[in-house]
């Protein structure tokens, strides 16, 4: 044949034949199963339903577990021979030692993988390089009838044998496979092209039976091409071994620890055959699960982290989402994340691996920069629909202007196969090339693929200096970071978030694990605070500090974590996920609940007199005037800021509540400030603000508009266009009026298909805030339920709050970069204000919004049917809320209204106390503040000592100085970084209030010592 017709394709027939010839099976290995719906420990290994198997029969179902049992023996021909096992199960598979302890990881063939990115199937298990001939084979495995990806692929067994491996074989494979990938990524003019397909081309002429002599001489033709090295590298790639674990997903929270265990054996195994082998592995979590479960593999990590092989990555406690989560909660993330790294290996991680999050909030680097974080790797951005982001390295600015050094692995893949054409693409798309000369490649297979294979490393053992691609060095990422940072000049810088165009659904699917968030994040926040008070001497009644729960709330607070992870609270997991997420969600909520009432019942009893009483307690840091309802009464509290108030008897009562008005039968709803019209379909005609004489509803439109749309998208994607679509209403079947104390308002009552649901529309008297009170029994398949305010009101931005502060989002579409953004992340509030008057739409678990012209509108529920099908199928309850103010939302304190919604007081009752012990003032305060634009997020024990741990920011973008006074005497206060180290002192003035100053939007943690504590040291 002559060379000029010799194609690609016939190369690669070339290289499936040698492929084929890498083993030779010899025998047959007996296989038996103990097959459960669960895993078995070890110890328990054989307590399932026993069978014997052999190729092609089926084992199980999707989900199943099984203990296998490997046994057989070498038969003679194998001696003085290479001999290894061939074992696929069709599912995933852990080999275990005769204690039980996970040493090699063996995953399907056969598998969804993207093949594109390589073979996912790890099958060959070694014997032993040189038999005797003999060798007795016994070995234990456990399995999970899955693939990776959590699919089923028939259950059945498909290979177990004792095979040879022609090593020689096997090398020739990876040098004809790189040679030829090589060739093909080089220009067609390129004579180091031509070199090569001339070698493959003279080796496909001989090779015909792969004697050991053709063996032997094709590799000796082809190793002349492999000998050639690269000049002076312009572009140097540093590669380290990935396996992105997905700590929910496709498969149950169960089956990720196993996962986990598979892979790092792998790792390990490989670790041992390829000495240049650099691997790295994030999530403390997923290492916390390995220690209690595998002790004696976490073992056998640390001593790989201890050579400085293994990488700890990633400084949060997984891989966490960060659109949807609280501020505190990613505090948390990186608190506990890198305190687990150091306690565990003495490091300090200095970057962020978040690979595959749904978007960045902008909050996020003065985040990392206050944990000692200087670096974030990811590479989703890579998957934005209409606009390409302009940068693979960069310094990623935030909302306070902290920054971040943040690199793209130009493959845009954490799967990378480690290929030439790996290599190549990397060089060819790196964006940043101009001015940096290194990049990052992340090679493995994740989700339970074991990380990287053989392959991998048989070709990069090549690539490390080959003519014709960039050089390719094995190092931790930590030391290609410090690489990167010496141009740190040069890189451009992206301002603000880094918004994801795509995976918008994520901010509403699951709704039911997005509320329970919420109420967790505020109920945590709430017992942390109620405990430091508790706590102190004298606040409860035997006059003894109330112990502070920190075992617990570290124990639930990192379970909240695991939630965040990025498939899990955005929604896209499968059923059983949320079925198992759910149910302890209730138990964690409750407890939390039930600790709370225990601490304010304590303190209730010791600062009331005598008699019947009511303590209010405020855990927001300014003063709260509002009703409240207690024991069937209702209550105008005024308590203090983050303290606490004792009502007595005699300020139970009644009121004058004749301004309040609700007529079901005039459509009509009013309190003293605001008149609201409504439609006989239950959407509002006319807000009326009787203050300041405004017309909030547009002219011709209707507000609380409830539209039901069509959405065959799935958990993470709802189809962008589907506006354009004809959309539904539901039908008012009912309306009645609502008359309670200091609040009035009208009760709807909706049907749609086989939904229904109840939306209490509610005025109290004095507030200028209309609640909708909703409770839904959804049961639509592939629909998404909104509700839109078409208000007066005309601005080129919309105010969206975010996590420690806020930002501002068109609200016109004139790019495809502002088209891109209809879908936007807000949390407690979005609003759209004019330089003096203003709307603002509350939530109480509610994350998708869209605003565009003077509409704001929110993303209620969606029942997407991937890949949970029972999405949202379910009874719902939130709360959403206008909020019409004058001035800006800075001026109307617009956050202020977002926390009191999530935030409400808290009562206990004092009534029939026991004797007072320490007698107080009716009323007192723990944190005082004089300042209206700063809010206490946190306050809470130090994590390591006796110290109170405050952490402030500030709200509105500017400038600010302000007195910080404590409820006790101050011994001592430093400013401390988010990991609660303290950096400097803060003195005190004569009345021992703190000075306080504040850049636009910045965090501070300030840590105090009270004079009771300084005096037992």
């Amino acid at each position: 044949m002559p060379y000029e017709a010799f194609k690609p394709d016939v190369m690669r027939a070339m290289l499936n034949k040698i492929d084929k010839h890498i083993y030779v099976p010899l025998a047959e290995l007996s296989v038996t199963a103990w097959v459960t719906k669960e895993p078995v420990v070890y110890a328990e290994r054989t307590s399932g339903t026993r069978i014997e198997l052999i190729t092609g029969e089926r084992w199980g179902e999707l989900w199943d577990c099984a203990w296998f049992y490997f046994a057989g023996k070498v038969p003679e021909e194998g001696r003085g021979r290479n001999v290894v096992l061939l074992i696929d199960v069709n599912g995933e598979l852990g080999l275990v030692d005769e204690e039980g302890s996970p040493v090699q990881g063996l995953t399907n063939v056969s598998s969804s993988f993207d093949l594109s990115l390589g073979r996912p199937g790890k099958r060959v298990v070694p014997v032993s390089a040189s038999s005797t001939g003999s060798e007795t084979i016994g070995l234990w495995g456990d399995a999970g009838c899955n693939d990776l990806f959590g699919h089923y692929r028939s259950g059945t067994l498909k290979e177990a044998v004792i095979a040879l491996c022609r090593e020689d074989v096997r090398q020739l494979y990876y040098d004809a496979e790189v040679l030829l990938e090589t060739a093909e990524n080089l220009p067609e003019t390129s004579a180091r092209r031509e070199q090569i397909w001339n070698a493959l081309y003279e080796v496909s002429l001989f090779l015909t039976d792969l004697s050991g002599d053709q063996v032997a001489e094709a590799r000796r033709v082809l190793d002349e091409q492999l000998s050639k090295r690269g000049g002076d590298p312009v572009l140097t790639v540093s590669a380290i071994g990935h396996a992105h674990i997905d700590l929910a997903w496709l498969w149950p929270l169960r089956e990720t620890v196993r996962k986990g265990a598979r892979t790092f054996a792998t790792a390990l195994r490989m670790m041992e055959q390829y000495p240049d082998y650099v691997f790295g592995a994030s999530q403390p979590q997923l290492y916390d699960w390995i220690k209690k479960s595998y002790p004696g593999l976490y073992e056998q990590v640390k001593e790989r982290v201890r050579e400085g092989r293994w990488e700890p990555q990633g400084a949060m406690w997984v891989e966490s989402d960060t659109n949807v989560p609280g501020g505190e909660s990613l505090v948390r993330q990186i608190l506990y994340g890198k305190r687990f790294f150091r306690q565990e290996f003495g490091i300090e991680v200095k970057s962020l691996w978040m690979p595959d999050v749904f978007g960045y909030t902008a909050s996020l680097p003065q985040l990392l920069k206050l944990s000692g974080v200087s670096y974030m790797m990811t590479q989703k951005l890579s998957w934005s629909v209409y606009n390409k982001h302009p940068h693979h390295t960069f310094r990623w600015e935030g909302l306070d202007g902290s920054a971040v050094l943040t690199h793209m692995p130009p493959e845009d893949t954490y799967n990378s196969p480690a290929a030439p054409r790996s290599v190549t693409k990397a060089e060819n798309a790196y964006l940043d090339k101009r001015v940096s000369a290194n990049c990052l490649m992340l090679f493995g297979i994740g989700d339970g693929g074991g990380g990287p294979g053989e392959e991998h490393l048989e070709r990069l053992a090549r690539e490390q200096n080959l003519l014709g691609l960039c050089p390719v060095v094995q190092e931790p990422s930590w030391v290609f970071f410090e690489k990167l940072n010496q141009g740190a000049s040069h890189y451009a810088t992206w301002r603000g978030e880094l918004y994801l165009e795509k995976h918008q659904g994520t901010l509403t699917s699951q709704g039911r694990n997005k509320w329970y968030n919420r109420k967790l994040e505020k109920a945590l926040r709430e017992l942390e605070f109620a405990s430091v008070l508790a706590e102190r001497p004298g606040m409860s009644p035997s006059g003894a500090a109330f112990p502070y729960p920190s075992e617990r709330l570290e124990s639930i607070w990192k379970e909240v974590l695991l939630y965040q992870f990025h498939d899990i609270l955005p929604g896209s997991s499968i059923k059983r996920v949320y079925d198992e997420s759910l149910e302890r969600y209730a138990v964690m909520l409750a407890e939390v609940e039930h600790l709370i009432a225990e601490r304010y019942e304590a303190i209730a009893q010791s600062v009331s007199a005598q008699g019947e009483s009511l303590t209010v307690f405020n855990s927001l840091p300014w003063e709260r005037e509002e009703w409240l309802k207690a024991d069937g009464r209702w209550v105008y509290a005024c308590v203090p800021p983050m303290g606490y108030a004792v009502v007595s008897a005699s300020a139970l009562q009644t009121a004058d509540f004749s301004p309040l008005r609700a007529s079901a039968s005039l459509g009509c709803l009013e309190n003293d400030l605001l008149k609201l019209s409504f439609n006989p379909d239950g959407t509002i005609a006319s807000i009326y603000d009787k203050e300041h004489a405004r017309e909030l509803v547009q002219s011709g439109a209707c507000a609380n508009d409830l539209s039901i749309y069509d959405d065959k998208g799935n958990a993470w994607d709802f189809p962008h266009d589907y506006r354009q679509l004809q959309n539904d209403k539901p039908a008012l079947v009912e309306t009645k009026e609502i008359s309670d104390g200091p609040a009035a308002g009208l009760l709807h009552r909706y049907r749609y298909g086989r939904s229904e649901w109840t939306q209490k529309v509610l005025v109290t008297l004095g507030s200028r805030r209309i609640d909708f009170v909703t409770r839904v029994n959804w049961r639509e398949s592939e629909k998404m339920l909104r509700t839109s305010f078409p208000v007066d009101i005309r601005s080129e931005t919309a105010s969206c709050e975010i996590q420690f502060g806020f930002i501002r989002r068109p609200t016109h579409r004139n790019t495809m970069w502002d088209y891109a953004k209809d879908e936007i992340c807000a949390h407690h509030w979005i609003d759209l204000s004019e330089p003096d008057y203003g709307v603002a739409l509350l939530n109480d678990c509610k994350y998708g919004h869209r605003a565009e012209g003077g509409t704001l509108d929110l993303n209620l529920l969606r029942s997407s049917g991937h890949p949970d099908p029972e999405a949202d199928r379910a009874e719902h309850e939130f709360t959403y809320s206008l909020y019409p103010h004058r001035g800006d939302h800075i001026q109307a304190k617009t956050y202020k209204r977002g926390y009191e919604l999530n935030v409400p007081l808290r009562t206990a009752a004092g009534a029939g106390a026991a004797p007072v012990v320490h007698k107080r003032e009716s009323s007192g305060s723990f944190l005082e503040l004089d300042h209206p634009l700063v809010m206490v997020e946190a306050v809470k024990r130090s994590e390591d000592d006796d110290g109170i741990i405050v952490r402030l920011y500030e709200t509105s973008g500017t400038q600010a100085t302000l007195n910080l006074a404590a409820g006790w005497p101050v011994a001592q206060a430093w400013a401390a970084d988010l990991l609660e180290n303290p950096l400097e002192p803060i003195p005190c003035r004569p009345d021992g209030k703190l000075i306080l100053r504040f850049r636009p939007f910045e965090i501070r943690t300030i840590k105090l010592a009270f004079l009771a504590e300084a005096g037992a040291d």
